[in-house]
């Protein structure tokens, strides 16, 4: 139950002064639906004002609050603008200009004599001092001047002035709540309460820092919370015999890396625990985590039990079902796919064999945890490209087992230590960080000749090579974006052949795609245009050159991402980036990184320095809210020491029943990670 002291917050917008039907559709553009959202909806900037009695030259470029006194409104055409001639108290004149005014309304809002405040920017037109669109306020009003104002991100019909107004009542709705933060950290940074620095970040004069502190010491107690309950549930220890391990090991034609047998040996120790394993295995693209994965899967059929992995998207769940029927062929180890495409009696004959227990390992898409899918023993869970899962849903498959199964994610995205502990601080962390034997470092090269790029691939084309070339966009736009997957490949079936090309994008149907990858894998297609839709999973070995069109546009994550699509086999790749004529500072930093490193772990840092306060992991799938208040900057400053306080607090204070626990019940209601604990039975 959400705490009373907090349901006030969580009002809906409409039970504001003044909020009607169409304010709430437009509130609802910028995500604010409730108070709370209004409340934790902070300015991006603030203009400071000068109050001053009399204007000048030295004043043009400022905004100013000013007493002024209209002498006369002049109107030109009906499409002129509305100008009101006035002066101030020193004799200055000053023109105050409005556009889609009438006469009536200047009568009204600015009589002639009458002396008004004028609150607005000053600037020069031609000859003359003017301030634009000026509010004009009573001399005798109780409304404060504005001398200092902050500006809020706005959708259209909600002025600033507006949402001002909405903040201010919402912020009249947060009471005065217990504190949650250990003491001594509040002594360290000398910080205000919550609702003090809530109200202070508000007029842009510090608090920011506490209430990101704040919303990550919510996370990581959730994170800590998971962890717990995961601990205590009694799970099953599964130790595998080796009668499918070890002749798939005998069967590669490579040997497993000392970074894979490092990972193997924590994994395969875990699962020999009764306590549920929560393992993170991170590793660069191409580093082996697939075969990882399946040595964990066969262990889990060994003993005994069924597995299950879970991949983001049908095209990668079908790449990972094709991997690991080849791979695993021979073995006595049935292996099937499930996706949301599935249907009829195929699908129902297939869901009978799991629940029999005739299917040892299922591969596939959400599909695989749905209510309808139910398994006869399931040991073990793979998650792919785990940042793209929420909590929620990895608790979702957790409860598909007799017992709570082991679990362990995977992601080709290295993250950096910091956003690590904020998205899975509740695993146990895995890293493979040394590269397959036989596999050569990818050379990235960056241009803006299209025309060099094109003939270069038509040589590697009619040489027998194989090529991507990923474009920003499925269609072009208005301002004709040549840099569209579906113009780029009309443009290369002309110039290298009808049957040579593919295409591949998000809008088309997924037999479609299938259709075009499996031609592609099978070398019927020597190039195969695509936008990010083959950023994870699609391994053609004999493609061995990537061109990323419009290179500037994607984030380092991404580009590192869809580079890893070439180096698959043991020839020499090539990552061409085709870049436009005119880039950004940070734009010209990524291009240049990627040509310096391969390095997955380096990229990933950089690319938290350099995106700042944007899309942290590189993609907006994650599965959780972003954060409100705590950017990548603070995440860094922070998240260590918030995980520490939420510890201390669990360990020594008494947990959530203890007096600082209470406070902290309302902190993870507050930044609603109240979903996870319930889910955990532990709030």
């Amino acid at each position: 139950m959400r705490p009373a002291i907090l349901n006030p917050l969580f009002a809906e917008v409409a039970a504001l002064k003044g909020v009607g039907s169409a304010q709430v559709r437009q509130l609802a553009r910028l995500k604010i639906t409730r108070a709370l959202d209004l409340a934790f909806h902070l300015p991006t900037m603030v203009i400071d004002r000068l109050a001053v009695d009399t204007l000048d030259e030295s004043l043009v470029g400022r905004p100013v609050v000013v007493p002024l006194t209209p002498a006369r409104h002049e109107r030109g055409g009906p499409r002129s603008p509305l100008r009101v001639a006035a002066v101030d108290r020193g004799g200055q004149w000053v023109d105050l200009t409005f556009f889609g005014q009438t006469a009536n309304w200047a009568q009204t809002k600015l009589p002639i004599g009458v002396e008004k405040r004028v609150i607005g920017k000053l600037d020069r037109y031609g000859q003359k001092l003017q301030i634009a669109h000026p509010e004009v306020l009573a001399m005798d009003s109780a409304a404060p001047p504005g001398l200092r104002e902050p500006v809020y991100p706005l959708t259209e019909g909600v002025t600033n002035r507006r949402m001002g107004q909405l903040v201010g009542e919402a912020l009249t709705r947060v009471p005065a709540l217990a504190e949650w933060i250990e003491p001594s950290v509040i002594e360290r940074y000398g910080w205000a309460s919550f609702t003090e620095s809530l109200h202070a970040a508000h007029r842009m004069e510090g608090g920011r820092d506490r209430l990101a502190y704040d919303e990550l010491l919510a996370n990581q107690l959730a994170l800590l919370l998971v962890r717990a309950d995961t601990r205590a549930r009694r799970g099953r220890a599964l130790a595998g015999n080796g009668r499918l391990v070890q002749p798939l090991i005998a069967s590669l034609p490579w040997q497993l890396t000392n970074a894979q047998n490092r990972v193997i040996g924590e994994i395969t120790g875990d699962m020999a625990q009764a306590q549920p394993m929560l393992r993170l295995l991170q590793g660069d693209v191409g580093s082996g985590k697939t075969m990882v994965g399946l040595i964990a899967m066969l262990t889990a059929v060994e003993a005994g039990t069924q597995a299950a992995l879970l991949a983001p998207t049908e095209i990668l769940a079908r790449q990972h079902h094709a991997t690991l029927t080849k791979v695993a062929a021979g073995l006595p180890v049935r292996i099937e796919l499930l996706t949301g495409r599935d249907k009829g009696k195929a699908r129902e004959a297939l869901l009978a064999d799991l629940a029999a227990g005739r299917i040892d390992i299922l591969v596939g898409t959400h599909a695989i945890f749905q209510e309808a899918v139910a398994y006869d023993d399931l040991g073990l869970v793979v998650v792919d490209e785990q940042h793209r899962f929420g909590v929620a849903q990895r608790l979702m498959l957790a409860n598909k087992g007799r017992v709570p199964p082991h679990v362990l994610a995977m992601t080709a995205t290295p993250i950096p230590r910091s956003l690590a502990l904020t998205r899975f601080g509740e695993m146990d962390q895995s890293q493979i960080d040394e590269r397959p034997p036989g596999r050569q470092p990818i050379e990235t090269r960056v241009t803006a000749r299209f025309e060099d790029v094109a003939a270069g691939l038509a040589r590697h084309v009619e040489g027998g090579g194989q090529a991507y070339w990923v474009c920003p966009l499925v269609d072009g736009t208005e301002d004709a974006d040549e840099a569209a997957a579906t113009t780029r490949a009309a443009f290369l079936k002309g110039r290298l052949g009808e049957g040579r090309v593919g295409l591949v994008h998000g809008k088309m149907k997924g037999p479609d795609k299938d259709a075009v990858m499996a031609d592609f894998a099978a070398g019927r297609l020597a190039v195969l245009v695509a936008t990010t839709v083959i950023e994870v999973g699609v391994d053609v070995p004999n493609a061995t050159l990537m061109i990323i069109e419009a290179a500037e546009r994607f984030g380092l994550a991404q580009l590192h991402q869809l580079r890893g699509r070439v180096g698959r086999g043991s020839g020499q790749s090539v990552c061409m980036l085709l870049r436009g004529e005119e880039l950004s500072e940070t734009a010209r930093s990524r291009l240049k990184l990627m040509r310096e490193t391969n390095d997955g772990f380096r990229i990933a840092e950089e690319d938290l320095r350099l995106r700042g306060a944007g899309e942290i992991l590189g993609t907006r799938q994650s599965g959780e809210e972003a954060f409100r208040f705590a950017d990548p900057e603070r995440v860094q400053k922070f998240v260590t020491m918030a995980r520490d306080d939420g510890r201390l607090l669990l360990d020594r204070d008494g947990g959530l029943d203890g007096a600082r626990g209470q406070a902290a019940r309302v902190l993870l209601y507050l930044f609603e990670r109240d979903a996870g604990v319930a889910l955990l039975r532990s709030g």
